[in-house]
């Protein structure tokens, strides 16, 4: 998709952050077309150099940005860093609280040059008691009811991804969007905050209201009485193929009686409604699980999509790289991570018009548009060199 046409172009973001909730605020804008600047440290944003579940982090959030390195001790780095947030619609940071006001960058000093400056903090929690702590996706997941409901009992275990990071950072573009919205009407900006422990909270939610509901404790997920009599992991015939199915009405109950040759069941009025069916599980589920584990994956595939059930074959996340689907219309995007190879990466999940937005930058080597970036700002040649040879600019 040109990226003229897409609904944020003209743009200006100043984004201060690392690792992931900070830089997924940035990307999705990024994506969405605004131009993104990524202030970095003298040498660049130690996520870069992250190891092991670490290493996708820099590659994952920071495509469709520019790289800026600055050393925002010197008078000159943090002079220059005022300059580019004055010329900037949004400020994205996710430091420690405290830590760009004690550089004279925080919300209020920025507000007094630049009035319609959105200014979005990601933190680890809104205003409260523990909003001077210091928090990770895994800590607000650990205290926020989502670990517990992951693993098993006396097992709390996180999600499989940065899962609170990243709708976290949703939420911190949400705030941007609705703030642009309002400057349009006002004028003036304002600040944004979004947090971790807050998010997990808006996760969890339902299971809360279903304890207000059936005054009941909730059970974690894995030991969970289901809703739905179907709605489990099946083993298929060749070993570590395994499939979800998931039969979630009255009619698919039918459909999917009579596409497995379970008449007996589909026709018998105790099992006709759901909630009977669930209550019934100890009878359904074994037949179920006796007529998939002699079936191919691929044959019961293609019969469940042929009826309309939903199923899900259990996948890793490498074999995404090969997904006829995510590979059809833009699903996945051609990078190359700084240092490293080229490789695909998910796209971000919207369309616009039909069309997928795409990349119009890719992943920046640390400081990488720092020439074009201050030349931007009315600096000239000579000027940049001296701030480079004196390592004001990376």
């Amino acid at each position: 998709m040109d990226r003229d046409a897409l609904p944020l172009a003209g743009v200006t973001v100043v984004e201060f952050t690392h690792m992931v909730m900070g830089p997924s605020v940035g990307v999705i804008l990024g994506d969405l077309g605004a131009t993104v600047i990524k202030v970095e440290p003298m040498g660049g944003d130690q996520t870069r150099r992250l190891l092991g579940s670490g290493a996708g982090y820099f590659p994952m959030f920071n495509r469709n940005k520019r790289s800026l390195c600055l050393d925002l001790k010197s008078p000159e780095g943090l002079a220059i860093a005022r300059r580019l947030v004055d010329g900037a619609d949004v400020l994205v940071e996710n430091f420690r609280p405290g830590t760009l006001e004690r550089l004279g960058l925080g919300p209020e000093a920025l507000a007094q040059s630049n009035p319609g400056l959105v200014y979005c903090s990601a933190k680890g929690f809104l205003a409260g008691p523990y909003e001077h702590r210091t928090a990770l996706d895994e800590v607000t997941q650990m205290m926020g009811g989502l670990a517990y409901m992951t693993g098993p009992p006396g097992r709390p275990l996180r999600a499989g991804s940065s899962v609170v990071d990243i709708t976290g950072g949703m939420f911190g573009v949400i705030g941007i969007l609705a703030a642009l919205l309002r400057r349009q009407q006002t004028g003036r900006g304002g600040a944004v905050k979004c947090s971790l422990y807050e998010t997990t909270a808006f996760l969890v939610g339902q299971h809360m209201a279903q304890q207000a509901v059936t005054g009941k404790a909730v059970q974690p997920m894995p030991v969970r009485l289901s809703a739905w009599a179907i709605y489990d992991v099946f083993e298929t015939r060749r070993e570590g193929e395994l499939l979800f199915v998931g039969v979630v009405s009255d009619g698919q109950w039918q459909a999917f009686c009579t596409a497995f040759g379970l008449e007996d069941l589909g026709g018998n009025p105790a099992y006709a409604r759901n909630n009977d069916r669930v209550l019934a599980r100890d009878v359904i589920l074994p037949r179920v699980r006796a007529l998939f584990a002699n079936e191919d994956r691929a044959a019961l595939v293609e019969r469940l999509e042929g009826v309309g059930l939903p199923f899900a074959p259990i996948t890793r996340p490498d074999e995404l790289f090969d997904d006829a689907h995510l590979n059809a219309e833009g699903g996945l995007l051609d990078v190359t991570i700084p240092g490293g190879p080229a490789t695909r990466l998910p796209a971000l999940p919207l369309e616009f018009d039909g069309c997928r937005p795409g990349l119009h930058h890719d992943i920046p080597e640390a400081g990488a548009d720092a020439d074009d970036i201050l030349a931007g700002l009315g600096y000239g040649a000579a000027e940049i060199g001296a701030w480079r040879t004196r390592g004001v600019v990376g």
